[in-house]
Parts: C-alpha cells; structure tokens; sequence
C-alpha cells in the first residue's frame, strides 16, 4: 500500500488552502471558508482518470489527521473561554443563551422532519432530526467582536452581553452535542441508550473531569513557579487536551471533542493560558486545522444534492439564521434591553463558523446526517459573516463612539 500518497495530497492541502484563505481575507470573508474552497477544488482530482492522488489509503490517513485537528479546534475553542465573563453579566446571558440554544434547535428539529420525516418517525430518525437542530446552536462571534471593537461598542452593555452569551452558548452546545451522540450509538446491539443514562455519564465525565482539571491546575503552577513561560506549558497542556479526549470517549461515552473542550476550560484559568493557546494555534493551524477544513471539502458528496435537498438547506439557514435572532433577542426584550439593543444581541449571536461544522462532521462520522448539508452549513457562515457587521453598523448609525485606534491598528 503507497502510504506515502497522503505526502502529497497533504502537500497541496497546504499549498491550495493557504492560499484560497489569502483570497478570503481580502474579501473579508472568514478564512475558514477558503480552506473548504481548497478541499473542494482538491476532490475534484478523484474524476480523474487513472489519477492515485486521492485513493482509499490517502483518504484514510487524511481522516485520521482531520480527527486530531477537529480535537485542537475544540481545545482552542476552551482556551478561549473567559470564566470570569460569566460572573459578571449573571443571569442575562444565562437566559439569553439558552433561548439561543432552544430557539435554532426547535426550528432546525421541525425543519428536518418536515423533509426526512415527520414526528411519528422511529426514535433513530427523530434523533437524526434532532441532531440537525444541535447544529445550528453553535455560536461565533469573532465577527461581531472584531466590528463592535471597530465601532467603539465592545465594552457596551450589548457587547459584553454578546461575548458572554457566546461563551456560555460553546458549552451548552458541546454539552447537547454529547448527549444526542451518546442518545443514537450509546448501545449499538440493542438501541440507543436512554436519555437519563446518557445524562448521568455526562455529569461523571465533567466531575471527572473538574476533579483531574484541578490536580492538574496544581501541577501547571509548580510548572510555571520554575520554568516561567516554558514551552513545556503547551506541551503538556495538549497532552492534558488528548488525554480528555480520551478519556471521555473510552471510559465515559461522551464525544471526543466536549473531552477536548473541557480540557481548554480548565486550562482557560491559568495565567499563561494565552501562551499555551498561541503555541497549540500555531501547531493546530500549521496543519491539522487545514486538513480538517480540507477534508471535509474533499469528502462532501455533491451527487446527494437534488431539488429536495436544496429546499432542505435553504431551510435549514433560514432556520440557523432566523432561530438565534429570535431567540436571543427574544429573551433579551424579557431581560429588559430596548427593542434596539435587543435586535443588536439577536443579529450579534447570528453569525457561525468553525465549530457548527464541526458539529456537522461528527454528525456525518456517526451516520446521523448526510455530508450533502456542508455546502449548505458553509453557505450559512459567508451570509452571517457578511450580513453581522452590516446590520450592526447600520444599526449603530447616530450613536458611534470614536474607533478605538488602537485596537483598530492591532487588528490590521
């Protein structure tokens, strides 16, 4: 078997993604996009004639390396969490984020059985539904942070609201992730496993992993009291990463990536947390990430898609888009923000990126969806990239602050 095949496939990976995503960022277009541009244009090779480029080996060592960034997307996305957001708003964005899950859950649930099958569906395919939905509660508000900065408006009542929600939003979704996976391949010979099982494992993984988290904070300290900003931090900060993400898979059933996300939470709380994040980016971005991306471009069945399921996908956006604007604003106006600013936090939690597709993959890896909804997810991220800042700005128009130079500069 010529496993040296995936060198070269991983070679213009590289090479195409990097830069397709240059081509994105000067379009101001998120450059996760350009990656998946790159996977897509590559698995076009796959017609070739007689071409050995793309064969079953490559693609298995491709997969592979895609589960391991998937794992280094999910700790960063943890690292990048801010406790202490979330002891200063309180209860507003607790409320707000829970709409924002129930909302675009609800609506992208009803959506998938209108067209897979309705309500009187087998639990598989209710539980299929269902995952749908799960997609579409992912939140990412690097857009809506990166124009709020730009406007002044960051530090605002609606800013901070928005920044917490969303962090708050990451762990609700991973955590629902968890229990609708665990639901459908909990006991493959003799059904799913029951939702309070599930439940119940769950919790055992996050005690777990709050027990393991805090030895694990003590270690880090003595680390840091003699070896200060040592690369030995981010080193044994993605071992810590792997290790829950084992951990959470084999001993608990729990997927794979909430192990990884839970990693990066107990990590978030140490100071050299931003170091540790920097140099595990760097690593995650150099090449996993890409492949990630990648390979779900390369994967994506085309032929899957007809009339019905481009009804289906134009649905599914609506429902994504519409959903977080209801629900977060919606819960917002009962939290007393002004209609403004209550619209202001519903279109700040719109926009999506990284993390519902890797919702969706798990999704695909574990037979619940089909792989023909990514263009559609993908479709879903370019319009939130773009129609996020345009709203806000306009809606914004009157009452703008100076630009912060500074942080416009460091932006740039």
């Amino acid at each position: 078997m010529e496993y040296y095949n995936v060198l070269l496939l991983l070679a213009i990976i590289l090479a195409l993604s990097k830069l397709l995503v240059k081509g994105c960022e000067k379009l101001n277009m998120p450059s996760v996009v350009g990656i998946l541009l790159a996977g897509v244009l590559i698995g076009f090779i796959k017609y070739i004639p007689g071409q050995s480029i793309i064969d079953a080996t490559s693609l298995e060592g491709l997969g592979f390396i895609s589960k391991i960034g998937v794992i280094l997307i999910m700790f960063n996305a943890g690292l990048g969490t801010d406790m202490r957001n979330i002891k200063a708003v309180g209860a507003p964005a607790v409320l707000i984020t829970i709409a924002g899950v129930i909302v675009p859950m609800g609506l992208g649930f009803v959506v998938a059985c209108l067209f897979n099958g309705g309500f009187g569906a087998p639990s598989d395919v209710l539980l299929d539904n269902l995952f749908y939905g799960t997609i579409l509660t992912a939140t990412s508000v690097s857009v809506t942070v990166a124009t709020l900065k730009e406007i002044g408006k960051l530090n605002g009542k609606v800013g901070s609201t928005i920044v917490t929600a969303a962090i708050l939003d990451d762990i609700i979704g991973v955590i629902v992730l968890s229990l609708v996976i665990g639901m459908k391949s909990g006991n493959a010979g003799e059904g799913a496993e029951s939702p309070l099982t599930v439940l119940l494992k769950t919790l055992a993984f996050f005690v777990f992993a709050i027990v393991i988290g805090f030895i694990f904070m003590k270690v880090f300290k003595i680390i840091e009291k003699k070896y200060p900003h040592h690369r030995m931090l981010p080193v044994f900060g993605v071992a810590l990463c792997f290790f829950f993400a084992y951990a959470s898979e084999k001993w608990f059933g729990v997927a794979d990536i909430t192990g990884a996300f839970a990693a990066g939470i107990v990590l978030s709380t140490n100071p050299e947390s931003n170091y540790i994040e920097r140099k595990s980016d760097i690593m995650g971005y150099m090449i996993f990430t890409p492949v990630f991306f990648s390979n779900i471009g390369i994967t994506t069945e085309f032929g899957a898609i007809d009339g019905s399921m481009v009804a289906f996908g134009i649905c599914f956006i609506l429902a994504g888009l519409v959903g977080k604007v209801m629900g977060c604003g919606g819960a917002a106006a009962i939290c007393k923000y002004g209609v403004k600013d209550s619209f202001r936090v519903g279109v700040g939690m719109m926009a999506r990126a990284e993390v519902a597709l890797v919702c969706a993959q798990k999704g695909v890896e574990n037979g619940m969806i089909s792989s023909s909804i990514m263009p559609f997810i993908v479709l879903m991220i370019i319009i939130s990239s773009f129609a996020t800042p345009i709203i806000l700005r306009k809606m914004y128009r009157g009452e703008l602050e100076t630009p912060n130079v500074d942080l416009v500069t460091e932006k740039k």
